[in-house]
């Protein structure tokens, strides 16, 4: 019989009040996988997460942890995860192995058990020589291993991480992925996470991309790059839904999407668009870039808008994008 997925939401909806967060959401996300939950602001992913973590029940649908319903069996859930929510969780006046001993103790550990548990998952997160400074001395990235090996202090099947980069600099997240990888190898867990940030989430195994509360694709960030196809042809123009009609009019251009100062359409011989655009533009645009398609692209293509903006952009032939 195969194994249970580590997470398996089905259908789930859910309200605030008249506010729907989410519209029958459906995914899975296989055992041993770092996935991503990515989306702007406001597309639900939140939520999600607090549902996942027991913080909410569904409206509707269901949401299983390796087979277990968190809404029927939300305490037998809770012993299936780890998390570590976006806002610290560590109390800044005490030390990080103070902070430990204090989540070991909720989960029923003690003495040599314990001391071994804190310092081996203080090795595996890097932070080892810090285990006696207090909270409120370490940096952004230094808490944020800190908040990891405490969601990890009670060997949790499952990961849930909330926004993990958010108050991190460049450098730090890379540690932290880094950091994220081996704990994976070592420890055998599996990760689901929300983010934002388009780079994190490249870094995934299998995203599901949420816009407006509803699913929009699901699959690798390699596989959903390339289900888009064609180079990607961006414009850098003051008049960007002038140029996006003339792109149409003039070029027979029907996918052209404007997204804040830029022009995006593709094509499958992007390199011969450069020059053609410059000389017929001129002082119209600043300029031409031809990329493979990003997850951005992907978003945009399947929303009809921009990862940033709030709702859909100019586009010569919206039927293009459904």
């Amino acid at each position: 019989m195969p194994a249970a997925p580590a997470v398996e939401v089905s259908q789930c909806s859910f309200s605030y009040g008249k506010t729907v967060a989410l519209r029958d959401v459906s995914f899975t996300a296989p055992q041993g996988a770092v996935f991503g939950l990515l989306g702007p602001n406001g597309s639900g992913k939140t939520t999600l997460f607090r549902i996942l973590s027991t913080l909410l029940a569904p409206d509707s649908g269901r949401a299983l942890l390796f087979g277990v319903d968190v809404s029927e069996e939300p305490v037998e859930a809770r012993r299936q995860i780890g998390v570590v929510f976006q806002s610290q969780s560590l109390d800044s006046r005490l030390s990080v192995r103070e902070n430990l001993e204090h989540q070991g103790h909720m989960h029923g550990l003690r003495g040599a058990n314990l001391a071994r548990r804190i310092n081996e998952v203080l090795d595996n997160v890097g932070i080892a020589d810090r285990a006696q400074d207090r909270v409120a001395k370490l940096s952004g990235g230094l808490r944020r291993r800190a908040d990891l090996a405490k969601g990890l202090l009670h060997r949790p099947k499952l990961l849930l991480l909330d926004e993990p980069s958010t108050g991190v600099d460049p450098v730090a997240r890379i540690r932290f992925w880094h950091h994220l990888r081996e704990l994976q190898r070592r420890e055998g867990v599996s990760v689901l996470l929300t983010t934002h940030q388009l780079d994190e989430a490249d870094r995934c195994d299998r995203l599901a991309i949420l816009d407006q509360g509803r699913l929009v694709r699901e699959g690798s960030p390699a596989g959903l790059k390339k289900a888009v196809g064609s180079d990607v042809i961006t414009l850098e123009t003051r008049d960007p839904t002038e140029v996006a009609a003339a792109l149409c009019e003039e070029f027979g251009v029907g996918d052209a999407m404007v997204s804040g100062s830029e022009v995006r359409f593709q094509s499958e011989n992007g390199t011969q668009w450069s020059k053609r655009l410059m000389e017929h533009f001129e002082t119209r645009i600043e300029s031409v870039k031809v990329s493979r398609p990003s997850l951005e692209d992907v978003f945009l293509r399947h929303t009809g808008h921009g990862f940033e903006t709030e709702g859909p952009t100019w586009n010569a032939s919206p039927q293009s994008t459904s």
